[in-house]
């Protein structure tokens, strides 16, 4: 399993490198493409593989762009790999450096690159921008139906769409107003100071009782936040006095006001497995630092949960890769994240 999730690529030719870990010796697995022929290169693998048959899954998400989409989108277009996830980010540029006086560097775009069905997965059209300047997404009307070695069919355009869907999770404002507020940190660190060991990272989860000395230690803490049912309360409340309609609603929309008000004061129970897991990260993080908070996030991890039932089911993972059950929907599928730079 290769985890590419929020990696936000490196060197093309690293990128190669890895996928020849998986597939034999002289297989086009890139090809970049530029105005000038110079900048015109194909990229094979040039060494026999570690494994060639042994079963593969790619996870990605919208933080993952460059050159660990050349690693998901070759093993994709090659039926080597299923991915796994959110589609990716879109990036289908390459850039080169050219030396400045003072030890200065000047970054430019040179090629765009395309996996091995043709496609380039380039999101944003920087050829064509609004009046404000900004790039925009290639039309649908542009994107263009590629296929894999096997006969599935992938598109340019976008990204790389995994054959998997999973949905992402997307933190309450709750949760994000307590991490904003330094909620979390703080009491991890008070718990690391009143219980200076933990037996283990992998399966640690706080007890209730844990969390309810959590939830009573906020009692004196700043928990105030927009909820997003409040946020369209006020475009709809700012909406009515446009259109001169705010004293006909008025009474409604106060008594929703009301309403919303007095639902936030339970979120910390509607919430509280959300919570619990952002809260349980703090403190392993405490104890075994970034390799614990991994291993622990694990018993949480929607994207890996789904890479296990594949790997456990040999019959899907040929129907998916044949093309008889690609596209398969694990919840609904999720907008697309921020890029990551």
């Amino acid at each position: 399993m290769l985890d590419l999730r929020n990696n936000g690529g490196g060197i093309l030719q690293e990128a190669v490198k890895i996928v020849n870990l998986f597939v034999n010796k002289d297989q086009l697995i890139v090809t970049q493409k530029g105005k000038n022929v110079e900048k015109t290169i194909a990229y094979k693998t040039q060494f026999a593989p570690v494994s060639n048959t042994v079963p593969l899954v790619v996870l990605v998400n919208g933080g993952s762009a460059s050159a660990s989409e050349i690693v998901a989108g070759s093993l994709q277009d090659l039926d080597r790999a299923i991915v796994i996830g959110q589609r990716s980010y879109g990036k289908g540029l390459v850039q080169q450096t050219f030396n400045l006086p003072y030890n200065s560097l000047v970054k430019v775009t040179v090629a765009k690159y395309y996996t091995p069905s043709g496609r380039c997965i380039q999101k944003l059209d920087y050829a064509h921008k609004n009046a404000e300047g900004v790039a925009e997404k290639f039309a649908d009307s542009t994107i263009t139906m590629f296929q894999t070695k096997a006969g599935r069919n992938v598109y340019s355009g976008n990204g790389v769409y995994p054959d998997v869907v999973v949905e992402q999770a997307k933190l309450s404002p709750i949760t994000i107003s307590m991490i904003n507020k330094s909620l979390f940190f703080n009491y991890a660190n008070q718990y690391k100071k009143e219980k200076p060991t933990l037996s283990s990272a992998k399966a640690f989860q706080i007890s209730d009782a844990d969390y309810a000395v959590f939830a009573s230690s906020l009692a004196d803490k700043d928990l105030s936040y927009q909820s997003r049912t409040e946020r369209l309360l006020s475009d709809l409340r700012l909406e009515a006095e446009k259109e001169n309609k705010s004293t006909e609603v008025k009474a409604d929309l106060e008594n929703l006001k009301y309403k919303l008000t007095s639902s936030k004061k339970t979120d910390l129970a509607t919430h509280k497995a959300e919570i619990k897991r952002v809260l349980e990260t703090q403190i392993v993080s405490r104890y075994f630092y970034e390799k614990g908070r991994i291993e622990q996030s694990f018993q949480y991890d929607k994207e890996l949960a789904a890479a296990k039932t594949l790997f456990n089911n040999q019959n899907q993972m040929l129907a998916i890769l044949k093309g008889d059950g690609n596209y398969k929907v694990i919840g609904k599928p999720a907008k697309e994240t921020a890029p990551v730079d």
